[in-house]
């Protein structure tokens, strides 16, 4: 039995050490698998045939945000890089430890080899057992005899295992090191591809430069478009905020209202049992109200909304994104120059995400859809959720309306496909907080 374990121990060992590295490896390759694979679906929204300015202002929006990701790639390439380069580190550190403690062993197995073949005959060893003067000192060389023998085959095993450790240890030293050479060439591959669009993105800014003219009356119509959006977002954010606050004050009443009905049945209670010569307190009817009615006013929402916007704010960077297909992000939170254009400066109250035809707007959280309207023939929807409001924008049809209980990832309706601009897909997305306006993407799990 104790065989049986000391083989399975000469094997599971080396096999352990060589598993923790292989594991590590292999978690940076599907990391980087899922991103490639992100990046190669959204390679095929690049392209475009039309050469009006709208066209290429909205190809340029998406090649920048393609570079964008490709830059992310190759930094995350950069990082793996270094976690490789402290893991060969590492191992090569553990390598000479476990050459170091082979070779010391060998040296120990060495020395009692040489004793044993002084001593190997069994006349010398029964002289040896037999020369003692007493029983117990016969007794205590013979069983010293076979304790040596003994640590004689256990040091022989123990250079074999550590001898296995070494060979598994070059093993994995030299998978890692293959790892690099993988992650040196596909960094440079990348890094090829990434020169091939800035330079294709420069020649799109050249041509949009000089077309200034043109370029100017895109960005106007751009952004009248938006003002015209955002106005409506406004006003019905407004709206929904008001009647969360009625809604809001009403279950304050109701709830100080039925206090005071059972403070004044306590209290008529409590009168009942004293004697009739006690005097009845009066019920405190007028003073309750104007307590009730102080505190309604600080409540802007009811108790349901208030712990479902505890729950999406706990979720702050875990959000799914709004849009069911592969995508790139082509216009950013905020207000920005477009790098290379004169003049050109974008003011996102939300993000722009591009998808590929047919890509759906999906719900990022429970809530209850507030309002869904059209602008320019597209659908607009607004969902809920406590004093969190997200905002869906520029789909071609809604699947939900005004009052809807939705849950997460929860289809809202289909995004609005440019027939006119090779079928170029794109969600508006928006996230406020009541009437403040959000960067979405920090909230989004990208």
């Amino acid at each position: 039995m104790k065989r049986v374990l000391l083989i399975l121990l000469l094997f599971c060992v080396p096999m352990l050490l060589l598993a923790q590295s292989n594991k590590r490896i292999k978690e940076l390759e599907q990391r980087r698998s899922t991103l490639q694979k992100q990046i190669a679906e959204t390679e095929e929204l690049l392209k475009t045939t039309n050469r009006n300015v709208g066209s290429q202002l909205n190809g340029l929006n998406a090649l920048t945000g393609q570079i964008e990701e490709r830059r992310r790639y190759i930094d995350n390439i950069n990082n793996d890089l270094q976690e490789v380069d402290s893991e060969l580190v590492i191992l090569d550190q553990q390598l000479d430890t476990l050459k170091q403690s082979l070779a010391d062993k060998k040296r120990r197995y060495e020395s009692s080899l040489k004793y044993l073949y002084k001593n190997h005959s069994i006349q010398e060893k029964l002289m040896f057992i037999f020369s003692a003067e007493t029983l117990s000192q016969t007794y205590n060389r013979l069983r010293y005899v076979r304790e040596y023998a003994t640590y004689q085959r256990l040091q022989g095993n123990e250079i074999i295992r550590k001898q296995a450790e070494v060979t598994q240890k070059q093993e994995e030293l030299q998978g890692v090191r293959d790892e690099k050479i993988r992650l040196l060439a596909e960094r440079a591959s990348e890094k090829r591809k990434l020169e091939t669009q800035e330079q294709q993105a420069q020649k799109v800014i050249k041509e949009l430069r000089s077309k200034q003219k043109g370029l100017q009356d895109e960005i106007n119509k751009k952004r009248r478009e938006a003002n015209q959006l955002n106005n409506q977002i406004d006003k019905l954010i407004a709206i929904e905020i008001e009647k969360a606050r009625k809604q809001a004050e009403e279950e304050a009443r109701r709830e100080a209202e039925a206090k005071r009905k059972a403070e004044e049945a306590a209290k008529a209670k409590s009168a009942e049992s004293k004697t009739a010569t006690a005097t009845t307190p009066k019920p405190a009817t007028s003073a309750a109200k104007p307590a009730t009615t102080a505190k309604a006013e600080t409540y802007t929402m009811s108790k349901a909304d208030r712990e479902l916007s505890t729950n999406f704010a706990s979720n702050r960077g875990k959000l799914p994104m709004p849009i069911t297909t592969s995508y790139i992000i082509v216009s950013h939170y905020g207000q920005y120059n477009v790098a290379g254009l004169r003049n050109v400066t974008l003011d996102n109250k939300g993000i722009d995400i591009q998808g590929k035809p047919g890509a759906q707007a999906r719900a990022i959280f429970n809530g209850k859809v507030a309002a869904v309207f059209q602008l320019n023939g597209l659908f607009n929807v607004l969902v809920r959720h406590g004093s969190y409001i997200s905002v869906y924008c520029n789909l071609s049809k809604s699947d939900v309306k005004q009052g809807d209980d939705v849950s997460t990832k929860q289809i809202l309706g289909t995004v609005y496909s440019d027939a006119s601009d090779n079928n170029r897909t794109v969600l508006h997305f928006q996230l406020r907080k009541e009437k403040d306006k959000l960067n979405p993407e920090v909230w989004l799990n990208k």
